[in-house]
């Protein structure tokens, strides 16, 4: 079964594509359904849904910034419009299908079989991830995995120097200076980081104890082997004392 999500700042567009796709009760269950794009927002990224139904035009938020603010994107995308135009738009930003409004029945029945086929392709993928992730976490202790944004990366604890947040994401930064940017929060990465060599010592930074050059305790902050000074937070000073 499908678990589908609506988003429509229209009551009566919500109610009228609900009603349409009543007549695949068997194949798709409506989970949820908003006329508030925030709230969506906050639901979709700790839930899971197979599909989402995202109309374009909204007055607080389009359709199109939401996705840019969804840190869960693992489903499909079908965009309802009423505007012919949105339709390539669309199809640019990852969305399977768009349907016009009004809605015809021919076309949502395409549109079903076209989130079927994404949901198959989605499940055979994550059972790879999960080979993937078993095979890391079994034959390879120093590396850690990070899953983020449709894919796999694989790193080498000991090249990590640290990692700084940035609201709903990430920048790991490597001792080459490399910086990898993820759709994690801070929390998130410092919770897959190994704890006894990482130490989360500023609400925006985690870094690696075993790259820290110097600690200037007089005005509070670290130095990095790269020479980058981060600030030790006041609240965190006796914890990271005591690591150290």
């Amino acid at each position: 079964m499908i678990k589908a999500v609506i988003i429509d700042d229209e009551p009566k567009a919500i109610q009228s594509l609900t009603w349409e796709l009543s007549s695949f009760r068997d194949q798709i269950d409506i989970v949820k359904t908003f006329t508030s794009p925030e709230e969506a927002i906050d639901y979709i990224d700790n839930n899971v849904l197979d599909c989402l139904f995202l109309d374009i035009e909204m007055p607080t938020m389009d359709g199109f910034q939401l996705l840019g603010k969804l840190t869960n994107k693992d489903f499909a995308v079908v965009i309802t419009t009423a505007y012919n135009e949105f339709a390539i738009k669309a199809l640019k930003n990852e969305a399977i299908d768009y349907l016009l409004k009004p809605i015809d029945s021919d076309d949502l029945q395409e549109t079903i079989k076209k989130i079927k086929k994404h949901t198959s392709k989605l499940t055979n993928s994550n059972k790879i991830e999960e080979v993937l992730l078993n095979f890391n976490a079994r034959f390879d202790q120093k590396r850690i995995t990070i899953n983020t944004d449709g894919k796999l990366i694989f790193l080498d604890a000991e090249e990590i120097e640290y990692v700084e947040s940035d609201g709903n994401y990430s920048t790991i930064v490597l001792y080459n200076a490399q910086k990898i940017v993820i759709t994690k929060k801070l929390k998130e990465v410092n919770d897959i980081l190994p704890e006894n060599q990482f130490f989360r010592i500023h609400n925006s930074y985690v870094i690696n104890l075993k790259k820290i050059k110097e600690f200037i305790k007089s005005e509070g902050y670290v130095v990095m082997v790269s020479n980058f000074k981060i600030p030790v937070a006041r609240q965190r000073k006796s914890d990271f004392l005591e690591k150290l």
